[in-house]
């Protein structure tokens, strides 16, 4: 089944359709990926790792496009998943092997 939306088509659907969540939701999207204690570009890679544990492609795609943005290495998001693969094993094995794979590629990175 081929997806109608992308994620970032979706979302805007979503905020279009239910600003009451989507909004509070951008907001804390934007105050958690600020530069802080942490780098922004620390926290993408943190959010590259959790989405591969979660095994969710569309938030794979979103956060490794974003950390390459923010100046990330390829290695660095592999290193990254690394991480994610020893806290979740085979499936995210599979989710590094095939998305972060391709989305890397498709980069240029």
């Amino acid at each position: 089944m081929t997806a109608k939306y992308s994620l970032e088509q979706g979302m805007m659907s979503m905020k279009e359709q239910m600003p009451q969540v989507m909004g509070p939701f951008g907001e804390l999207m934007n105050q958690v990926t600020q530069d802080g204690l942490l780098t922004a570009k620390t926290k993408r890679l943190m959010m590259v790792a959790v989405a591969v544990t979660q095994r969710c492609a569309p938030c794979i795609r979103a956060h490794v496009k974003a950390a390459l943005e923010l100046g990330a290495s390829r290695a660095e998001i592999l290193e990254a998943t690394g991480v994610a693969v020893l806290m979740a094993g085979g499936p995210a094995v599979a989710h590094v092997a095939t998305v972060v794979l391709e989305v890397l590629d498709e980069s240029g990175a």
